[in-house]
């Protein structure tokens, strides 16, 4: 089932905090990195969230995906579950024109040494690597900590792109829940 399912602690339809323009995002649930000061603990325990089928996630952003830039993964630590997300990703490549952004604690040597990886790869637009660290801390555009490097897997996106995002939004679910997603406006 490795391939799957997936873990998912919230799927947001529309957020422009997380990427370029308007996006879903999918916070995974798992996290086994524990970086200190992280702004999601929430998601780290493996064993909460709900689990989706690679189909669930599919029609959940082609369901959603009229007005969209892209789909931004998030989390939680969306490499631990990254065989069945390339197989969501492929399909919501060949049936939409969204792009794809990829938050990830792992830097970008232990990313590519990763079995497979490419698969997964080949699918994103943007990748932003390294663990969070509250020591460099910087919140700006979409880089957490200062040690973090985004690399531009295809044309789509430049620096510049990312630098334009704004820091931080409040969300309201439809149950009345307060979501802060972004980089947290309320730690320094």
């Amino acid at each position: 089932m490795q391939n799957k399912t997936i873990r998912v602690h919230r799927f947001e339809a529309a957020s422009r905090v997380n990427g370029p323009g308007l996006r879903a995002v999918l916070w995974v649930q798992g996290c086994a990195l524990g970086c200190p000061g992280c702004f999601n603990p929430e998601t780290h325990p493996a064993n909460r969230g709900e689990t989706w089928t690679v189909e669930q996630l599919v029609e959940r952003v082609l369901s959603v995906k009229d007005g969209l830039e892209g789909l931004t993964l998030s989390g939680g630590e969306p490499l631990h579950q990254y065989p069945a997300l390339a197989r969501a990703l492929k399909r919501i490549r060949k049936e939409t024109d969204l792009s794809i952004l990829v938050f990830s604690g792992y830097d970008w040597a232990e990313i590519k040494q990763m079995k497979g990886i490419d698969e997964f790869l080949a699918c994103v637009d943007v990748l932003i690597a390294g663990r969070y660290d509250a020591s460099r801390r910087v919140a700006k555009g979409l880089f957490g900590s200062s040690n973090k490097t985004a690399h531009f897997l295809t044309g789509r996106y430049t620096p510049a792109d990312l630098e334009n995002v704004p820091q931080a939004e409040v969300i309201i679910s439809p149950d009345g829940e307060i979501i802060l997603s972004g980089i947290d406006p309320l730690v320094w």
